[in-house]
């Protein structure tokens, strides 16, 4: 089955897309939008995924997801084969590629511009010749330090997350003194392994990993703090879609608000994020995020007289 032709839906395709689309040229990274924060759409091609318990887990699923996030607006969309919420099993590097090449071939052929979410440099590799255009690596080089070459030689954007720890243990090395601040300290010193390795400045967008070895009041924190993580002078991006944070702050009854029902309030931050100068957020359902960073555009844009 071409999986360009499924349906836009949840399912297998039964139907083809219509053909009201010109082929798009290839997506390029410095073509992306400047005057508002990027939205990235997020596709996880994983059978236990927290936020939709596997509901994208085969490539036609996935591709289906892609596509209505791209034709909804997406900027970019972010392809992952191994679920990174804590206390995830790993998954081989042969079957995390067998999950997102199709996927990223099919939604390259469509003309999105996507990123590989992964800490596996033969992942992003593959990925990048499958025609991904950025490396999003939640390890911050902790799993694989030979990512920095990769990025170095490939000239690809290259998300740094802040991460301390594994899907395993990072639950226990939340203990901050100063979240804000030794972030950026830890940062920075992965900031200058991929100096040494030749990465260059504007090829690096940090992202403050939220809820990565964070308690929920650290996140918040972190949050209020994204000036601090301005002044390393790259772009950020915001990845707070649906986290446990936000369920926690939902809470009713005593009890947690799932991660579908997280979707306004990923919407709130985004909001708070773009108006603060985030250069993207990364989040599970575009529309409303993308209704946001336009909204945040238009009030950060200079007062007119009437």
């Amino acid at each position: 089955m071409d999986s360009l032709a499924a349906a836009p839906g949840t399912g297998p395709a039964t139907s083809p897309l219509p053909i009201l689309r010109k082929p798009r040229p290839v997506a390029r990274f410095e073509d992306l939008p400047t005057d508002r924060t990027l939205v990235m759409g997020i596709v996880n091609v994983t059978p236990d995924s927290f936020s939709d318990g596997g509901k994208h887990a085969t490539a036609d699923t996935a591709i289906a997801a892609g596509l209505r996030m791209f034709y909804a607006g997406a900027d970019i969309i972010d392809v992952g084969g191994e679920s990174t919420r804590p206390g995830a099993e790993d998954v081989s590097p042969e079957v995390e590629q067998q999950r997102v090449i199709p996927v990223i071939e099919a939604l390259v052929k469509a003309g999105a511009l996507v990123s590989i979410d992964t800490v596996r440099a033969s992942t992003a590799a593959a990925a990048l010749k499958a025609g991904a255009a950025i490396i999003n690596d939640v390890s911050g080089l902790t799993i694989e330090p030979e990512m920095a070459e990769l990025v170095a030689s490939s000239k690809a954007p290259y998300i740094l997350t802040h991460r301390r720890g594994d899907a395993r243990t990072m639950n226990s090395l939340a203990e901050y003194k100063d979240v804000a601040g030794e972030v950026v300290a830890e940062l920075v010193g992965v900031r200058d392994k991929l100096y040494a390795a030749g990465v260059s400045q504007e090829q690096i967008i940090i992202d403050p990993g939220l809820g990565f070895a964070k308690n929920d009041a650290q996140n918040w924190e972190l949050l209020q703090n994204l000036d601090q993580l301005e002044s390393l002078g790259h772009r950020i991006l915001v990845g707070a879609s649906r986290k446990r944070f936000l369920g926690t702050l939902l809470t009713v009854a005593g009890k947690s608000a799932a991660p579908q029902e997280r979707d306004a309030a990923t919407a709130a931050i985004t909001a708070i994020s773009a108006y603060r100068g985030a250069w993207a957020v990364r989040v599970h359902d575009v529309g409303p995020s993308l209704d946001a960073v336009k909204v945040a555009a238009r009030m950060a844009a200079p007062r007119t007289s009437q």
